[in-house]
């Protein structure tokens, strides 16, 4: 399926079918890591704590100077109605030639797919920057929803990270 980027007030929206990921520029981060909904309507009222989480580190990276458009957090929303589902992301900007994503959905926004398709996308979009050779991501061992993600995208289990379980994508399977 098609991958369609497009800018919509300065944001970043990727859209693919049933999903659209909505950047959540510094200021909606900012309302994001208080647990408000930034002007969002979720599907179970407000942002989840992994979401919350990403949001801050959106803020941090704004606060030090070394936020980069594109390269933050972002909405998980239904295409067909706007509602946000959960987040996803880069946990910075590419270093290295490499990023890391992260993503966490809403209770009520599990179990259909969603972190499957909204990782498959950033990974699509983030292969597709001149500047990316490898999406790296981790998870907590007993994450097993996680980690069967991962799996479905198309990332191989690589080296632990201390004692997360570290996986790497280079290429999107055909």
């Amino acid at each position: 399926m098609t991958l369609h980027a497009s800018l919509d007030g300065g944001r970043l929206v990727l859209t693919q079918g049933r999903l659209t990921l909505r950047e959540q520029l510094p200021q909606d981060a900012a309302q994001l890591a208080d647990g408000k909904p930034a002007g969002l309507r979720w599907i179970d009222e407000v942002p989840g704590e992994g979401t919350i989480g990403a949001a801050s580190m959106t803020v941090a990276a704004a606060a030090a100077g070394l936020y980069r458009p594109g390269w933050g957090v972002f909405a998980i929303q239904r295409t067909e109605d706007g509602t946000a589902l959960g987040g996803a992301g880069f946990h910075g900007p590419p270093d290295a030639g490499a990023v890391e994503i992260g993503y966490d959905l809403s209770a009520s926004g599990r179990g259909a797919g969603w972190a499957t398709d909204a990782a498959r996308a950033l990974c699509q979009w983030a292969l597709g920057q001149p500047e990316v050779d490898m999406v790296l991501a981790t998870t907590e061992p007993a994450n097993s929803a996680s980690q069967a993600v991962l799996t479905r995208v198309g990332f191989r289990r690589v080296a632990d990270r201390g004692e997360l379980w570290a996986y790497e994508l280079r290429r999107l399977p055909t």
